[in-house]
């Protein structure tokens, strides 16, 4: 019988043989062909990415400019701002009111703005305001000469007609300067009492929107000087000439020793101070070129007069420095 000799598990142990030593070869191509592909991933393409990563950050945002750096440094914001305040006030006890408008921009920046105080002798330019309004409308004559009767002589405070001879005679524009400039407290009772009267003044008051005046009381805030003394300033009161006459009454005083005080020789302004015990105010427009503020200082409780004054002083500077980018 002829028997066929089986191949077959020879032949499978063959191919399983070449399959081990081919399976190996395989492996160990596939093994460099990984570890080069990793290499090329961890060295090359990391540097592309970077670069490319770079190249589009740089193109889309621009380089920071010094100029403007230094600008924001020198120049603080409106958070900035009453930190600095605060810290010119700090530790000087009482109360401080603070107002910033900047006029152009109607930008306002306050601390207890709206805080209602003794306005002393801020509140002499209603009076002013008043008297001019009506006289811009024909109803007073500026030029009309009053005699200063002896019961209308206020015997204390700032003022130099109660050192004047007894009735001495002054036009009505004469008491209003004297009122302004030396803070003369008759001129301001003639004008607020006897040419004006009270009731009206608080009706002008009123009708220009001032809700914290009080005439009577003699009480107001920083927040409505701002509003009076800027219509004031954009000729809303009286005619063109005579806001021109009755703002020069505000141009120079002899109390420039707080918000003036603060300001470069060169900047006009127009204020008006108020002093009393404990209470030491000024409020006051500063004609900045192409950017004009007011700013208000009202004080209470105070018991240091003359670091107050320097408080002041130095807040007017801050602000402006603030207002011009210093």
């Amino acid at each position: 019988m002829f028997y066929m000799k089986d191949y077959s598990t020879h032949f499978v142990r063959n191919i399983e043989s070449k399959s081990s030593k081919g399976n190996y070869k395989v492996f160990i191509l596939l093994f460099i062909f990984i570890v080069t592909f990793i290499y090329l991933i961890l060295t090359k393409f990391p540097l592309l990415s970077h670069s490319s990563t770079n190249n589009s950050v740089s193109s889309h945002v621009p380089p920071i400019s010094t100029e403007v750096s230094q600008t924001k440094s020198n120049n603080p914001s409106k958070v900035e701002l009453l930190p600095r305040i605060e810290k010119e006030i700090g530790g000087l006890g009482g109360t401080f009111s603070v107002y910033l408008y900047d006029i152009n921009n109607n930008v306002e920046i306050g601390l207890d703005e709206n805080m209602v105080l003794t306005a002393a002798s801020v509140n002499k330019i209603p009076i002013l305001a008043a008297l001019y309004n009506l006289a811009g409308k024909g109803e007073i004559d500026l030029e009309k000469v009053i005699v200063i009767q002896p019961g209308d002589v206020q015997d204390y405070g700032t003022g130099s007609i109660r050192y004047d001879p007894p009735r001495s005679s002054y036009s009505i524009k004469t008491l209003a300067r004297l009122m302004m400039e030396k803070s003369d407290n008759t001129a301001a009772y003639i004008l607020g009492s006897h040419i004006v009267g009270l009731k009206k003044i608080q009706n002008l008051v009123n009708s220009w929107d001032l809700t914290q005046t009080d005439m009577v009381e003699n009480k107001s805030s920083v927040k409505d000087m701002s509003i009076l003394m800027i219509k004031m300033y954009h000729g809303e009161i009286t005619t063109p000439p005579l806001t021109t006459e009755m703002m020069g009454f505000m141009d120079k005083s002899d109390f420039d020793d707080r918000i003036p005080a603060g300001l470069p020789e060169n900047v006009k302004f127009y204020h008006k101070t108020g002093d009393e015990i404990g209470k030491i105010h000024d409020a006051g427009i500063i004609d900045l070129k192409n950017r004009p503020y007011f700013l208000g200082v009202f004080t209470t409780d105070m018991k240091d007069e003359v670091k107050t004054k320097k408080a002041i002083a130095n807040i007017s500077k801050i602000v402006f420095e603030y207002m011009t980018g210093l």
